[in-house]
């Protein structure tokens, strides 16, 4: 390592970034950390390099376990004098590992997430031109405090916003709400905007495990049988991705309202875009009608993120006062000022500018 360079860890956890093509042409993850490293050699023009092998998974199959796991080796890659973190790995739940990094780490080195949508046998492979751009990202001093980032197709995204909105598209990740924070342009990084607040949940394990959150997403003439069972199937944590501003059918009213007292119940917007609605329409099953029968309303964030959310809580032992504290901090951004949780079981610490190492 050279005195005075960026340090830039390299955590690879599989995915298209990592695959290559067997013998029956199908693509899967087996590239190292080192493997992709050494397959761009203009990384060594960014700084010093440090390749990491995590996993090597299709990201389908990481869980909120890995990423509490990631994130203890990036403090400790930190710690030992990185400068930053970039995680290659599948774009498939890039969007919602990338939030729960944003949560899990609250230090000033940026950990930037990446991956690619066309493998390396395929012509036009973008994988190489994201990890310079993301190793450019890492090691630029604008980008100290920003937490968990997504850097795709030369755009700098905050994971609180970004979402994949195409199934092949290279420019799949976007930001829908506030767009890109920032780009890349030749070799040089640009950060136009940055958030307001950070929040960050100290957890680093879970000895019971992740409490288990289940996601359901409603649909024309639902008729609420699947919320009945929730509990004997153990979760202990629900969110609904209701239709438009917050509405559901008019038969998941009251099997919604009988969760309420044995879980926490999150209401979502499946639209992809926009905010909860909290008081515009007052029929049965209506948003205003929900949040009267005890529903947290999730604000911005939707489905899957808001199941990090509450599976983070949950398992770090929150209450209910913190856990809709949480939701109103997170899902409406810049709505409050900075505070400070001190919850028994809970620390959740959200600070204005830049987060504490």
């Amino acid at each position: 390592m050279t005195p005075g360079r960026p340090r830039i860890a390299v955590f690879a956890t599989g995915g298209t970034i990592g695959s290559v093509r067997g013998a029956g042409g199908a693509a899967q993850p087996s590239l190292t950390a080192e493997e992709l490293v050494r397959a761009v050699p203009e990384l060594a023009t960014v700084g010093d390099v440090l390749a990491v092998r995590f996993r090597q998974l299709a990201s389908t199959e990481l869980s909120l376990t890995d990423m509490m796991a990631l994130s203890e080796e990036v403090r400790q890659a930190v710690a030992e004098g990185a400068s930053a973190a970039v995680v290659t790995q599948g774009t498939d739940t890039l969007e919602e590992t990338a939030f729960a990094l944003g949560l899990l780490w609250g230090g000033e080195a940026p950990v930037v997430l990446t991956g690619a949508m066309r493998d390396a046998a395929l012509p036009g492979a973008d994988g190489p031109a994201n990890l310079l751009a993301s190793a450019r990202v890492g090691a630029s001093p604008l980008a100290r405090g920003l937490g968990a980032l997504v850097v795709f197709n030369d755009e700098v995204h905050l994971s609180l916003f970004v979402r994949k909105t195409h199934t092949t598209n290279p420019a799949t990740f976007r930001s829908v709400l506030a767009g890109p924070i920032g780009w890349i342009v030749e070799d040089r990084v640009r950060i136009a905007l940055r958030p307001v607040v950070r929040h960050h949940i100290a957890i680093t394990s879970t000895p019971l495990g992740v409490v288990p959150v289940a996601l359901i997403k409603t649909a024309l003439g639902d008729d609420g049988r699947l919320l009945e069972a929730l509990p004997d199937l153990g979760y202990q944590g629900l969110v609904i991705e209701a239709a438009g501003g917050g509405h559901v059918p008019r038969a998941l009213v009251e099997p919604l309202a009988k969760l309420v007292p044995a879980m926490p119940v999150v209401l979502t917007s499946r639209t992809g875009a926009g905010e909860l609605l909290r008081q515009t329409y007052g029929f049965s099953g209506s948003e205003t009608d929900l949040l009267s029968r005890g529903l947290i309303p999730g604000g911005m964030l939707d489905g899957p993120k808001a199941r990090i959310l509450l599976a983070l809580l949950l398992s770090a032992g929150a209450r209910q006062a913190t856990i809709v504290g949480a939701f109103e901090a997170i899902g409406a951004p810049g709505s409050r000022p900075a505070f400070v949780w001190r919850d028994a079981t809970c620390p959740v610490h959200s600070s204005e500018g830049h987060a504490d190492n």
